[in-house]
C-alpha cells in the first residue's frame, strides 16, 4: 500500500490509495485521518429507499447546468455529476477525493495531478478516464455557450493534460494559493455527452452523461423534474459517500408564488421547506399539523459566512457614479422599522461582505491590512483607514429623520436640487430608480423605503417580472437596482474576481452585479490568489471589506445565523449537524425515510 504526503504552510494532504479518500485542506491539517470510514455528520447505515419531494422557485427550460443561457433545472448538477473531490461540511476549506483516489501538488506549485479511481463509472457503465476530465475542463473553459464564471475561476490554469488513461495533470500559468483546491470542484461529464460539432447550447434538453448518485428520471419543463437513484452507483461505499443519498427518488415541484408554495407544503405536495420569508415563518407555519407533530418546525444553527445580501446599485447607470448619491439612498432605508414591522424582529443587519465570520473587518486596520492599503492610499477614501463603515441606524426616538437630513445634505453637495417637489440634476432631469425583482416579498420592503425616498424627491418604482425574465435581465445587467447575495465561503478566493473585477464588470453573466471597476479594488484582488498563510488571507479579506463598505455600492440587507426549516414527520436524520451546510442539500445528502 503506497502512501503520499504533501506538507506546507498552505497545504497538508495525505492519500492512501485503495483505503480512504485522499485529502487536502487550506492552511490546516484535514480533520479526517487516513482510514476514516464516513463523515461524522452522516449515519453510515442509513436505510435506502423512499422518496423526497422538494420545492423550486419559478420554472426551468434547461437540463444543462453550465450554459450561460437558460433557466437550469434544480438539482441537475448536485445530483447527477461527481467532482474530482468533495468538501467536508465540518471544515472551512477541505477536499477529499471522490473521482480522484490520489492528488499531488507539484513541489514548485505549478501543476496538480489527479489519479482517477479505477472503479469510477458513468451511469452508462463506461469507466471515467482522464480524457473525460480534460474534455470537461476544456468545454467549461472554451465552449462559447459556457458561463463565463468558469473562465474567471480557472483563469490561471494553462492546460489540462491526460498523462495516461487514469491520470490528469493541470499546468498553471503562475502560482496560485488555492487553484489546486478549486480544481477539486471540477465536475466531470463524459466526453461522449456533447456530439462533435455541437456546443452546450445544443444540449439544453439532454442531461449530462455523468457519474453521480442519481440520473434524470423524467421532467415536465417549467413544472417538475425527478431524479432516480442509480442502484449501481460506483461510489456508494466510499468514505465520502457512505450513508449519503439515501432516497430512491428525489423530485422538485416548481411554484411561481410564495403563498401558493407554503399552502402546497402544508397540503403535503412536498416534504421539506426552508423558509426565507419572516412573515411566513411567524404566521404561516401554524395549525393542527404543527401542533400534533405531523409537521416539524425548527430553527437550526449554522456557522456559514453570511456574505452580503443587499440592494445593489448598477454603476453602469450614470446617475449612480457619485458615491454621495448612493450613500443618500442607503440612508433612506430604515432597516430597524422593517425588522420590527415586517420581519417580526427575526433578522440582524448585514454589515460586511463577509458577515458572520472572522473575515469581516473590525476596529482600525492592523499592520497586515495596512501593508495592502497604504500603497493605495491616494486611490482610497480616508474612511477606509478608520473603523469600517457600518450601515445606517435609525434609532427608536427620532426614527429616520436624522438620516434623511444627512441624506439631503449629501444630495445638495452632489449637485442635486429641488424643483416642483422633485430632486433634479443640473439639466432638470428627475431622479427615478427602478427596483427589479421576481418576488412580491420586496413590495412590502420597498413601500416604506419609497416613502422615505419621496421625502428626498426621489422616485422609486418596483418592477416585478417572471423569474426567467429576471435572470435574463440580471445576466445582461439591465436594471437600476436589484437584490443580490455576494456569497462567501470561509476561505474566499477566485470568486472575488467574479464579484468585483473590471473584467467581470464587462462580462455578461458574471456576478459583478454592481459593475464595479475600481483601481484600488483591482489591486487588492490578486491577494486572494496569492497568499502564503491564513493570516494573509484574513488581512486581504479585511482590507477588501473596508474598501467595499466605504464605497456604498449597495444598501445592506439582513441575515440569520440559523436556518428556518419545516418538514413532514416521516423522515429521520443524523443526530449531529454539520457546521457549514445548506438546508435542503443537507436533507438530500443525509436524511432517510422512516420505515
Amino acid at each position: 500500500m503506497k502512501q503520499y504526503y504533501c506538507l506546507g504552510v498552505l497545504l497538508l494532504c495525505w492519500a492512501v490509495r485503495g483505503m480512504a479518500a485522499p485529502a487536502m485542506a487550506l492552511g490546516y491539517a484535514p480533520k479526517y485521518a487516513p482510514g476514516f470510514t464516513h463523515f461524522d455528520y452522516v449515519a453510515p447505515h442509513a436505510p435506502k429507499g423512499g422518496q423526497l419531494v422538494l420545492s423550486a422557485q419559478g420554472s426551468f427550460d434547461s437540463l444543462t447546468p453550465y450554459a450561460l443561457k437558460g433557466d437550469k433545472a434544480e438539482g441537475i448538477e448536485a445530483l447527477t455529476l461527481d467532482t474530482l473531490g468533495v468538501a467536508s461540511q465540518d471544515e472551512p476549506y477541505s477536499c477529499y477525493g471522490l473521482l480522484a483516489d490520489d492528488m499531488q501538488l507539484a513541489a514548485d506549485r505549478l501543476s496538480m495531478r489527479f489519479h482517477l479511481n479505477p472503479q469510477a463509472r458513468f451511469s452508462n457503465g463506461r469507466p471515467v478516464q482522464a480524457a473525460d476530465v480534460v474534455a470537461s475542463f476544456n468545454t467549461l473553459m472554451q465552449d462559447p455557450a459556457a458561463s463565463p464564471q468558469y473562465r474567471m475561476y480557472w483563469a490561471d490554469v494553462k492546460q489540462a493534460v491526460a498523462v495516461d488513461a487514469a491520470t490528469v495533470r493541470f499546468d498553471f500559468r503562475r502560482k496560485n494559493s488555492e487553484l489546486h483546491m478549486t480544481l477539486c470542484q471540477l465536475p466531470v461529464f463524459s466526453r461522449d455527452w456533447i456530439p462533435t460539432g455541437k456546443t452546450l447550447a445544443d444540449m439544453a434538453l439532454t442531461p449530462p452523461l455523468a457519474s453521480g448518485p442519481y440520473v434524470v428520471d423524467r421532467f415536465d419543463l417549467g413544472k417538475s423534474i425527478s431524479f432516480r437513484r442509480n442502484l449501481h452507483y460506483w461510489a456508494a461505499n466510499l468514505p465520502v459517500r457512505k450513508g449519503m443519498f439515501n432516497f430512491d427518488l428525489i423530485r422538485y415541484r416548481y411554484y411561481q408564488d410564495e403563498t401558493v408554495r407554503l399552502e402546497a407544503f402544508k397540503a403535503g405536495e412536498f416534504d421539506v421547506a426552508a423558509e426565507n420569508i419572516a412573515k411566513q415563518w411567524a404566521r404561516g407555519y401554524q395549525g393542527a399539523k404543527f401542533d400534533d407533530g405531523r409537521i416539524i418546525k425548527k430553527e437550526l444553527p449554522h456557522q456559514n459566512s453570511a456574505g452580503m445580501q443587499g440592494f445593489v446599485f448598477n454603476l453602469r447607470r450614470p446617475q449612480f457614479a457619485d458615491k454621495r448619491l448612493r450613500q443618500a439612498v442607503s440612508l433612506a432605508f430604515d432597516f430597524e422599522w422593517s425588522n420590527r414591522n415586517l420581519f417580526y424582529g427575526q433578522y440582524r443587519r448585514s454589515n460586511s461582505f463577509f458577515t458572520n465570520s472572522e473575515l469581516a473587518a473590525t476596529g482600525l486596520p492592523g499592520p497586515d491590512e495596512l501593508k495592502l492599503l497604504n500603497p493605495l492610499r491616494d486611490k482610497l477614501d480616508p474612511a477606509v483607514f478608520g473603523p469600517p463603515v457600518e450601515p445606517p441606524f435609525a434609532d427608536g426616538r427620532y426614527g429616520i429623520r436624522h438620516n434623511l437630513r444627512q441624506a439631503r445634505q449629501l444630495l445638495f453637495e452632489a449637485g442635486w436640487r429641488y424643483e416642483g417637489g422633485r430632486l433634479v440634476d443640473h439639466q432638470g432631469r428627475p431622479l427615478n430608480i427602478e427596483f427589479l425583482t421576481y418576488s412580491k416579498v420586496y413590495d412590502r420592503v420597498a413601500s416604506g423605503w419609497q416613502q422615505n425616498l419621496a421625502k428626498l424627491g426621489i422616485g422609486l418604482s418596483v418592477r416585478l417580472v417572471d423569474p426567467a425574465i429576471y435572470q435574463r435581465r440580471l445576466d445582461s445587467f439591465d436594471y437600476d437596482m436589484t437584490v443580490v447575495v455576494y456569497g462567501a465561503s470561509n476561505s474566499p478566493g477566485n470568486e472575488q474576481l467574479d464579484y468585483h473585477s473590471c473584467q467581470a464588470a464587462r462580462t455578461p453573466g458574471s456576478q459583478n452585479w454592481a459593475g464595479l471597476c475600481d483601481p484600488a479594488v483591482e489591486a487588492l484582488l490578486p491577494s486572494f490568489q496569492h497568499f502564503s498563510d491564513r493570516q494573509q488571507l484574513l488581512a486581504a479579506s479585511h482590507a477588501l471589506d473596508r474598501v467595499l463598505r466605504a464605497g456604498y455600492y449597495l444598501v445592506p440587507n439582513w441575515f440569520l445565523p440559523y436556518y428556518r426549516m419545516a418538514w413532514w414527520n416521516r423522515f429521520a436524520r443524523p443526530e449531529r449537524l454539520p457546521l457549514y451546510y445548506s438546508p435542503t442539500q443537507w436533507a438530500i445528502e443525509t436524511w432517510w425515510e422512516k420505515k
